[in-house]
């Protein structure tokens, strides 16, 4: 610190204070020492200030300096700095210089040749060192550039006979690119301390490396003869690759290296080679595309992928990779997406070929659009397929069976085909609720019964857990309908006739789909549902009370009677009967109605009977059975307690059923899987004329028979009448719905309040039947024309 500090300051002397700082900054225990040391300059030491005449000498005196030392220590003295003068420089003798130079020479001609070198190599690095210190190096440099581009140019004269065929060619040009790089890394480690010291001072100079590639471009592979020959050697060892010929690659990719190190490799070759591809690839485009069922050309398409893939990996560089792929994907996908898409995703959309269909995704995702043309033929298959299912009356049977499989398989094929990518799900999605709302009303119709078949009671068809498992599939069909109120018209008939007639499967399947209704539509969708099955909890609750009433009466017959008392507002529409009953039903009927009265003054029983269900001890010869019917079957049956045979006629007249009821109960009695009656003429259709007989000799193999399954079996009426209430339903909803919005927006144009309506309700409604419904709220005086204005609305209060 202190001779540097007085280099840098030798213009001027070195003040008192300055001195003082050096001192502090030194232990306490050094500072003796110090202040009597000499400083002195040797030849590596740069100072400005000095003269180049004898020594130079600096003197400063310090005075004594008060710092914390221990009583033994002797005070600090004054110090001489001595500064000296640089050696001069030796010059070396021309005798030696001229020897080194020759000794390099032979040197750097032994490497080109291939030959031992004469003088050692640490000697032959000392010469280089020593040459440059002494102001030789750009000499030195310029000898080494002539000495090596006369070599080089020497040795392209072998590349230039005609007597080579393309690999020997291709070979030779090798073997001298590789002995060309051996020679410069010899040469270079001769020639270190030139290229660490000259070359790296000179930004302009290259380095020896950097100057044999260009020696070697220049001379060698830029010359005409040798840049064509090379080029079109590799190509055609690419094209023999291509059709499946066995070429040496390692030979392929040291070219490639070399060209690369040129800095040839993008403009003389890639650019050939892309051009190559292209049209390799066009013309098997086009012909395989037409030659090739479809999956076999999505199979070729992969493969080249595939090859070009593993090519970029063992011999092309990195840069060729993307624009190589992008030149196969663009020939063989871009060029044809139409008919990939068209011609072939259809084809395996129809037989299911999943494995197909992932490859067919994952090479249309390359290109630009590909996904999005797949998904609309997907949407397309899906409406297709799905409107050919739903339009279809003699699959009426079978649809929801086959929309759920159809379900299911798209499904698996959005999972495992398309990687469960979002628009596919959505189209799935969107295309489903397209076709399924094609027909009106029936599909919501054939879910409701497809449930109601599903939770019957008999049902041996799947576990619990395989029923939740289906209602959670019929609840994602669910969801696509758009006239839910038509699901529930009819679903809840079923689920009444399930409560009523006893044939629920279990009560936990019927909560968990109402459960399943209620997450899915609100609370409002199921809250008459829920009061249903609230009536039948009642109705239990009440029985024990009932018949506590029973036992205080005088009853001349043992009858066991269960009555469901029903709420008129949660069940549905049905049309009472007035039927002829035996007495002792018609007392058990009036006592509970006292019973009732007595308990809920003020309200109405009305019975239905067509909803009651019995179960008759009958007294056959060959044995004794219980048969579970229906009511009306128990009025037919009671009439042949007294006669065998009876006509139709006179049954009508005896019961007073009506005349299509009495048709289907004789069909059931006479004509079913269990004949307990005979009917003479045979046949299916109950005609006037036709005479029923008692059968004497009936047998069956169980003792408990049911015979009432014809109270399950929805009838056409029953049919027509729930679609009429349902329209009848729409028709409030709708008025409701033109009266609340012009109630609240006063005054409004056609268009806005259609608009409006549409957004409000939650079912299809036909511009007609909107029309329909304006025009009756204009006659009802709900709302006005505008007197200017015909498309005006105002509303009246």
């Amino acid at each position: 610190l202190c001779m540097q500090s007085s280099c840098r300051n030798s213009q001027s002397k070195v003040d008192n204070q300055t001195g003082d700082n050096l001192i502090h900054l030194l232990p306490s225990q050094l500072q003796p020492s110090i202040s009597k040391r000499k400083l002195t300059t040797d030849d590596g030491f740069h100072c400005p200030s000095l003269t180049k005449k004898g020594k130079v000498e600096i003197v400063q005196t310090i005075p004594n300096i008060a710092v914390n030392m221990s009583s033994n220590q002797a005070p600090v003295k004054s110090t001489k700095l001595s500064v000296k003068n640089f050696k001069p420089k030796t010059r070396l003798p021309d005798a030696g210089k001229d020897e080194w130079w020759n000794q390099l020479r032979e040197a750097v001609r032994a490497i080109h040749n291939r030959c031992p070198i004469s003088y050692n190599r640490e000697d032959l690095h000392k010469a280089v060192g020593h040459m440059c210190a002494h102001s030789l190096s750009p000499r030195l440099y310029n000898e080494l550039k002539t000495q090596c581009e006369e070599f080089t140019k020497a040795i392209v004269v072998r590349l230039k006979s005609d007597s080579l065929d393309e690999t020997e060619y291709l070979m030779t040009l090798n073997t001298i690119w590789k002995d060309h790089c051996n020679q410069m890394i010899m040469i270079r480690g001769i020639y270190l301390a030139l290229d660490r010291t000259y070359v790296m001072q000179n930004p302009l100079v290259l380095s020896l490396w950097d100057m044999g590639l260009d020696l070697f471009r220049k001379h060698i592979v830029s010359e005409e003869t040798v840049e064509k020959k090379t080029i079109d050697g590799l190509l055609a060892l690419i094209s023999r690759e291509r059709n499946g010929e066995t070429v040496n690659k390692s030979l392929i990719k040291s070219l490639l290296r070399m060209l690369s190190e040129l800095q040839m490799y993008e403009l003389y070759f890639e650019n050939k080679f892309l051009d190559m591809t292209e049209l390799l690839y066009a013309a098997e485009g086009q012909n395989l595309s037409q030659s090739l069922e479809m999956p076999d050309y999505l199979s070729f398409i992969d493969k080249r992928l595939k090859e070009e893939n593993e090519r970029c990996l063992h011999y092309l560089e990195q840069c060729t990779r993307k624009p190589l792929l992008a030149c196969v994907e663009k020939q063989l996908i871009e060029f044809r997406l139409d008919m990939i898409v068209n011609k072939g995703a259809g084809e395996l959309l129809e037989s299911n070929r999943f494995d197909k269909l992932k490859l067919m995704y994952s090479l249309l995702r390359k290109v630009d659009g590909g996904l999005d043309q797949l998904c609309k033929r997907f949407s397309a298959y899906i409406q297709d397929h799905g409107t050919t299912l739903v339009m279809d009356t003699e699959r009426d049977k079978t649809m929801v069976t086959e929309l759920l499989d159809f379900k299911s398989k798209l499904d698996t094929m959005i999972e495992t085909s398309f990687n469960q990518n979002l628009k596919f799900i959505n189209a799935e999605r969107a295309s489903f609720e397209t076709f399924i709302n094609r027909r009106t009303n029936k599909p919501a119709e054939l879910i409701a019964k497809y449930i109601d078949m599903k939770l019957r009671a008999g049902n041996k068809e799947a576990t619990d857990e395989e029923l939740d498992k289906i209602l959670d599939k019929i609840m994602v069909v669910f969801r696509f309908i758009q006239g839910k109120d038509v699901f529930e018209a009819f679903y809840k008939k079923d689920l009444a006739k399930r409560l009523l007639v006893g044939r629920s499967a279990s009560v936990d399947a019927e909560m968990s789909m109402l459960l399943k209704l209620k997450q899915e539509c609100g609370a409002g969708f199921t809250s008459k549902l829920e009061g249903m099955f609230k009536d039948i909890e009642h109705s239990k609750e009440l029985m024990p009370h009932y018949k506590q009433y029973l036992s205080n009466q005088q009853l001349n017959h043992n009858m066991d009677m269960t009555v469901n008392v029903l709420m008129t507002s949660n069940w549905p529409t049905y049309h009472p009967m007035d039927v002829l009953m035996p007495e002792i039903m018609i007392s058990y009927q009036k006592y509970f109605q006292q019973f009732y009265m007595s308990k809920h003054s003020g309200r109405k029983l009305q019975w239905i009977a067509t909803l009651g269900h019995c179960v008759v001890a009958a007294n056959f010869p060959l044995g004794k059975k219980d048969i579970v019917v229906s009511l009306l079957q128990t009025l037919v049956l009671l009439q042949f307690n007294k006669e065998d045979e009876i006509s139709f006629m006179d049954l009508k007249q005896r019961t007073c059923i009506e005349d299509a009821d009495l048709r289907r109960t004789l069909q059931s009695l006479a004509c079913g899987k269990v004949r307990v009656l005979q009917k003479k003429p045979k046949g299916k259709d109950v005609e006037d004329h036709d005479v029923f007989a008692y059968v004497s000799d009936f047998k069956h193999k169980q003792f408990h028979i049911k015979i009432n399954q014809v109270q399950m079996k929805e009838t056409l009426e029953e049919n027509v009448n729930t679609t009429e209430r349902v329209f009848q339903d729409r028709q409030y909803q709708i008025d409701a719905a033109i009266v609340r919005i012009m109630k609240t927006r006063k005054t409004l144009s056609h268009a806005l309040l259609v608009s409006s309506v549409y957004e409000q309700l939650k079912f299809p409604i036909k511009p007609s039947d909107l029309k329909k419904r304006m025009e009756s709220l204009i006659d009802r005086d709900y709302m006005e024309r505008d007197e200017d204005d015909p498309y005006q609305y105002h509303y009246v209060a």
